[in-house]
């Protein structure tokens, strides 16, 4: 693996993806765990922002200096199961800037559609943290990230529950400067572009639409 992916090795969280995995989940249970897996994640997708301090303060016992994220960050969730991820990283990033995109992809060329972008024409922040679950031929986190580098952003980082291997290997050989945060990457992804075990279609899962 290169150096700009970062595999989970939290035994929790790899604990939660197995839960996760299991076809019985009801659609309560798939949205409780990529909440779950998503909030553990973000401990080390924020490791690298910086602080300021911001004043001084008093604590019960003696002054100190108060410190915030400095940081201007937007979160990027694509819909629509990157929404699934939102809730935890904004807990975390509580002033980000939440800016959403809409992607998909289409089931017989299996290449990326774009349906929503609603972008400002500046870009104002440091960095975008793009959430989606999944990444498995790794077009629509392509299509992604080459929409954020056209906004301008200068860093970018992708949080995703599970990746293919082939998908995330090409797509951080593709932009060594994004760097990729993955729970779980898997070795299988059959000719339909679905990976194995994987953790199915987390849109349908976590909207039972299935």
């Amino acid at each position: 693996m290169t150096a700009n992916i970062s595999i989970s090795q939290h035994p929790i969280i790899k604990q939660k993806v197995s839960q996760l995995r299991n076809v019985k989940n009801t659609p309560r249970e798939v949205r409780e765990l990529i909440d779950s897996i998503s909030r553990l994640m973000m401990y080390d997708v924020t490791m690298d922002i910086d602080l300021a301090p911001v004043g001084t303060e008093q604590s019960p016992v003696g002054a100190y200096t108060e410190m915030r994220v400095a940081t201007k960050v937007a979160l990027v969730p694509v819909l629509r199961s990157g929404l699934a991820m939102l809730n935890a990283a904004s807990d975390l990033l509580h002033d980000a800037e939440i800016r959403h995109l809409g992607l998909f992809r289409e089931e017989t060329t299996l290449q990326p559609v774009e349906y929503y972008n609603k972008l400002p024409r500046v870009c104002g922040v440091d960095e975008c943290v793009v959430l989606d679950p999944m990444i498995a031929t790794g077009g629509t986190a392509e299509a992604a990230v080459q929409i954020l580098q056209h906004w301008g952003v200068e860093k970018i980082k992708f949080v995703c529950i599970c990746a293919s291997k082939q998908g995330i290997e090409s797509l951080a050989a593709k932009y060594p400067d994004v760097q990729f945060f993955v729970a779980v990457i898997d070795e299988v992804l059959d000719k339909r572009g679905f990976v194995s075990p994987g953790i199915g279609d987390c849109g349908d899962r976590l909207n039972n639409t299935a």
